[in-house]
């Protein structure tokens, strides 16, 4: 019962913020970008919230599960790349430049920094359709969570914290994603504070916990570990430094009130960023209390349902489901803006259009989710590695060149993204992440034309 009620008050609260912003959506860039007045606090920990969906909470522990103490340096590099240096290198220059080209989308942005429609074509078609797999990846989170702390039918969670979302954001628009992912973020850190505490009481502390995996097996208690050096440092800067060319994250500098307040946010994002460190660690705690678990992702859920009362059961629940449904729902609102924006192009009524096709993609998503494959971190760094192979270094050369547009940045972008594509297919050869040659070949792609360029200048 203390489920049922817990759960529903934050629903409630979520579809009181939709409809409290309902009305304050007037156009396209209220949908899109809440006016591009959001405050400091609010866009700082709803990139937290957007950051750390289900995806890290679920699929970390499942990592941490799986890999064991080693996998607290994706955490860190969470921290270092994903929050600090993405602040402080690219924050205010997108703010000062998306502003200036009047950008909505990351697609639309490309495409005006290199003069090039194709670029903004291309990044939004595939933006569009691997961001879609990152959305199955949370839906797939919450779902197991719902499964194992409710004794809920997976496909039941699945659909009531998808449904929830479509409405909120359909309601709301940018304004309820940005402020309910602000609430969600509050909720994640307290419930995984409040879920590491409890573990290492029951364990009995840290050292004890180190002990009782070296007995398992050395290599969890070491670094690289069981996982190896190419594969785990690759998958940490895929989900680290692979933010940098996250849409979703990446629009909240294009919608903050003003460019000085990035500054701040550096500093609130990095502290909100720390959190990112405890789920690989509670997924270490659960393999020492559940050593057969028939799936890595069910660490989280049944270390919660083991050392939590019912109240703190319901909390947590709350708290991963905060935690999908930040991500979630900015997601919708990137994957409608590139579609209505950069795609289709609708010249009328683009609020109407925006809303409908939100509701679409949220519909293929749960669709797709309902028979997910994979662990929940693996499609999540599938999906980030295909989208960032054609993003990062596009996005970081444009803002930092003085003439981007001299670039054919679309070589780039399909270098990186055949590459990276192809590595994941043929599954991570050599242990390495499909995100770093994808990468890699999309920085060679523009280095070899700066270096033409000198040649015959």
């Amino acid at each position: 019962m203390i489920y049922v009620v817990v759960l529903c008050l934050y629903l409630g609260l979520l579809l009181v913020i939709g409809l409290l912003w309902h009305k304050r959506t007037k156009g396209d860039e209220d949908y899109y970008l809440g006016g591009r007045r959001i405050g400091v606090w609010v866009t700082a920990l709803s990139y937290v919230a957007a950051y750390f969906s289900s995806v890290v909470i679920v699929g970390g522990a499942g990592y941490g599960y799986k890999y064991g103490m080693a996998t607290i340096w994706i955490g860190a590099f969470n921290v270092l790349f994903g929050g600090t240096l993405c602040w402080i290198l690219l924050g205010e220059r997108i703010r000062e430049l998306t502003h200036r080209y009047n950008s909505i989308t990351l697609p639309d942005f490309l495409g005006k920094l290199y003069n090039s429609e194709m670029a903004k074509i291309f990044s939004a078609i595939v933006i569009v359709l691997f961001m879609i797999v990152y959305n199955v990846s949370i839906l797939k989170g919450m779902g197991h969570s719902f499964e194992v702390l409710m004794d809920m039918p997976y496909w039941v969670g699945v659909i009531l914290s998808g449904l929830i979302i479509l409405i909120y954001v359909v309601l709301g628009g940018y304004f309820a994603v940005v402020w309910t992912g602000f609430v969600q973020a509050i909720i994640m850190m307290v419930a995984l504070v409040m879920i590491t505490g409890m573990a290492l009481r029951y364990t009995g502390g840290v050292t004890i916990v180190h002990e009782k995996l070296r007995l398992i097996n050395e290599g969890l208690v070491t670094t690289p570990g069981i996982w190896g050096a190419k594969g785990l440092f690759s998958f940490a800067l895929v989900v680290s430094l692979g933010v940098w060319g996250m849409p979703q994250l990446i629009v909240r500098f294009y919608s903050i009130k003003r460019k000085e307040l990035i500054r701040v946010g550096a500093i609130l994002a990095t502290l909100g960023c720390s959190m990112a460190v405890l789920p690989y660690f509670n997924g270490t705690i659960a393999r020492i209390l559940f050593p057969h678990l028939k799936s890595p992702d069910l660490a989280i859920p049944s270390l919660v349902k083991l050392v939590l009362s019912p109240f703190g059961e319901a909390i947590f629940l709350v708290g991963v489901i905060a935690a999908g449904m930040s991500t979630f729902s900015a997601i919708l609102i990137i994957l409608s803006s590139s579609i209505v924006k950069d795609l289709v192009r609708y010249k009328e009524r683009g609020l109407l259009h925006g809303r409908l096709w939100s509701v679409m993609i949220g519909l293929i998503s749960l669709g797709i989710a309902l028979k997910p494959p994979a662990l929940v971190l693996t499609l999540c760094a599938f999906a980030w590695a295909v989208v960032a192979s054609i993003t990062l270094f596009p996005l970081i050369f444009g803002i930092y060149m003085r003439e981007p547009y001299r670039i054919r940045v679309i070589y780039s972008m399909l270098g990186g993204f055949v590459t990276s594509l192809v590595w994941l297919i043929l599954r991570n050869p050599y242990g390495i992440h499909g995100f770093i040659p994808g990468v890699v070949v999309s920085l060679l792609v523009i280095m070899i034309q700066l270096t033409y360029r000198k040649c015959v200048a």
